[in-house]
This record gives C-alpha cells, sequence and structure tokens, in this order.
C-alpha cells in the first residue's frame, strides 16, 4: 500500500489490489453481488464451472484481518458494489466511496431544473410571492426565463448575501450554483426512479380498474398493485423529505456542507435503489413487454421483484399457508 507523502500514513486504497496470494490462485476473480442482490460476492472459474462465494466467507478462508490492507480494500469492495454491477483486480474503486462524490453525471437538464427550484423559492422567500418551485419542470424553466422575474432574482440575491454575511451578490450566486449541483442529482433521479414508478402504478391500476376476466388474475393485480404502492410511497416519501429539506433555501445555503452531506447520502439510497429497480423500469417502459400476451408474465415478474422487498412478513407467512393449503407442500409461491 502506497503512503500519502503529506502525512506520510498509509494512503486510503484507490484501487481493488489485493496483495493475498489466494486471490491470484482464483485465476481472474469478479467481484459482484450474489443473485440475492445484496451479498457481496466474489465469482471464479473452477473447473470450468463458475463458483461464487460470499466476500465474507473467502476473507474468513484467507484469514485477512479487518484492520489489514486486504481487509481494507475488501471492505470497500462491499460497498462498491452498491454502485457498480462487478470489479476485477485493478478496477478503479467508484468514487462513491473513496471521496462522496458521484461516479456518474446528471443531465444538463437537471441541473438547470435544480438551479430554477432554488432560484423561485429564494425570491419567494426574500422578496415575496408565490412559491412555485413544485410547479411541473416546463412551467418552472419558463418562470426563471420570463424577464419580469430577473429584477426579483437580483433583489433576492442582494438580500441573501447580507442575510448570509457574504461579500457580495457573487459570492451569493456561486454558493447557489454548488448547491444545485448537487440537487441535479436528486432530479436525475427523480426522473430516472420515482416517475419510472409512477408510471407502473398508474399502468397496474388502469388494468385493474378495466379487467373484466378471471377472479385469479384480478386477485394476483391486486397483490402487485399493493406492493407497487407500498414501495411508492417509500420512493416518494424518500424525495418528499429532501424536498422540504431544500425548501428551506437559506438554512441550506448558510450550512452547505452539513446539508450536501445529507443530499449526498439519500443521493447514494435513491441511486442505489434505482440500480435495483432498472430491470423492472426497463421492462415496463418497453410497451412490447406490456401487450396482453406478454402482460401477465411483466406482471409475475414484477411480483417476484416487489415480494421480497414490500411484502410484510404477516403477508408472507398468509401466501406460504396458501400454498400448502393448495399444494400439499412446504415452500414460498413466486
Amino acid at each position: 500500500m502506497t503512503t500519502d507523502p503529506a502525512t506520510d500514513e498509509p494512503a486510503a486504497p484507490q484501487a481493488c489490489t489485493l496483495a493475498h496470494p489466494g486471490f491470484a490462485v482464483l485465476g481472474e476473480p469478479v467481484f459482484r453481488m450474489a443473485e440475492d442482490g445484496k451479498t457481496p460476492s466474489v465469482g471464479f472459474d473452477l473447473g470450468g464451472r463458475d463458483a461464487v462465494l460470499p466476500l465474507v466467507a473467502i476473507q474468513r478462508e484467507f484469514a485477512i484481518p479487518d484492520d489489514s490492507p486486504d481487509g481494507q480494500v475488501l471492505a470497500l469492495v462491499a460497498e462498491a458494489l452498491a454502485f457498480v454491477s462487478v470489479l476485477r483486480l485493478g478496477d478503479p474503486l467508484p468514487t462513491e466511496v473513496l471521496n462522496g462524490e458521484a461516479s456518474w453525471e446528471p443531465e444538463p437538464r437537471h441541473l438547470a431544473l435544480a438551479m430554477a427550484k432554488l432560484r423561485v423559492q429564494l425570491v419567494a422567500l426574500l422578496t415575496g410571492g408565490n412559491d412555485a418551485a413544485t410547479a411541473d419542470p416546463d412551467t418552472l424553466l419558463a418562470l426563471v426565463e420570463d424577464p419580469a422575474f430577473r429584477p426579483k432574482l437580483q433583489g433576492a440575491f442582494n438580500k441573501a448575501a447580507q442575510e448570509l454575511g457574504l461579500p457580495d451578490t457573487e459570492a451569493a450566486v456561486t454558493l447557489m450554483g454548488e448547491l444545485a449541483h448537487e440537487i441535479a442529482y436528486i432530479e436525475a433521479l427523480r426522473e430516472r426512479l420515482l416517475h419510472g414508478v409512477d408510471f407502473i402504478v398508474a399502468e397496474l391500476g388502469g388494468r385493474h380498474r378495466r379487467w373484466r376476466g378471471d377472479t385469479a388474475h384480478r386477485e394476483t393485480l391486486t397483490q402487485v398493485t399493493r406492493l407497487a404502492l407500498r414501495a411508492h410511497k417509500q420512493i416518494g416519501d424518500r424525495f418528499a423529505e429532501l424536498d422540504a429539506q431544500t425548501g428551506e433555501v437559506l438554512a441550506a445555503l448558510r450550512n452547505l456542507q452539513s446539508h450536501r452531506a445529507f443530499l449526498r447520502s439519500n443521493r447514494d439510497w435513491l441511486y442505489r435503489t434505482q440500480r435495483a429497480w432498472a430491470p423492472t423500469l426497463s421492462a415496463w417502459a418497453d410497451p412490447a413487454q406490456r401487450e396482453d400476451f406478454r402482460f401477465w408474465g411483466l406482471v409475475e415478474a414484477t411480483y417476484r421483484f416487489l415480494t421480497p422487498r414490500f411484502m410484510t412478513t404477516k403477508e408472507w407467512l398468509r401466501q406460504e399457508a396458501l400454498a400448502r393449503k393448495k399444494t400439499g407442500e412446504v415452500g414460498m409461491v413466486w
């Protein structure tokens, strides 16, 4: 492990570099999540067969202490697999686990929307008027480009600089830009994740209302819709909390460092959630998958995704009991 020349202390690992000879014996190990999507694991070729073992088992087998250089790298690898699909020896670790920066970028429109929301909130707070930050994106972006809005914004930045004890208006603008950069990631994830789940809930609800077929399919739709609504509330509540915190724009600017940490923590949670949802969101976005002859396969796949994540223990046990009653066998029904 290299040392940091500034402190002469061991430098933090930057890549998936492991010294234990056991990893060389594994050939070309690939670090990835197990099929459950939760267990950091290592896959390797075992005589022509793909073997996968939990990372903790490999660490225990190789007797690698947690506080050793390899132990520290393995801990970072376990964290990193929430942000990347695979890691191989020598691969750089994602910046989320190194310095808190995102390893991906939002689109320019997300930054523009974040800036528009903050500007509207600032004007409403410091110069009066309605806070239109909850308006649809097109309305918001048009509002901040309205010539009548510009003098209000200038006045708000002047007052913000005074309130925050900044040397000039430009400093307030710069501070606002830093905050908008962090919020742009949230807006990107709102579009990719929340709006995608919105669409699934709407499609399921529409099918449920129109369904005139057999009772079994109606019951399946009811169960999947219930779980999707539960998922939607969990994700929606996270965005609502973020919006509420960001709505206090002066407080956010005054305590930018702590607010940045808050935003990044939520950004990473949402990003991990979005990665887990990605195959399901992609399938629902494909019109061909929603055709009648494929629709029930899509519903069943969605049910399998939602059940272990959003079904309560009581519901899970009830489903298992029903399965035993119907088939005479013990086991979970998917």
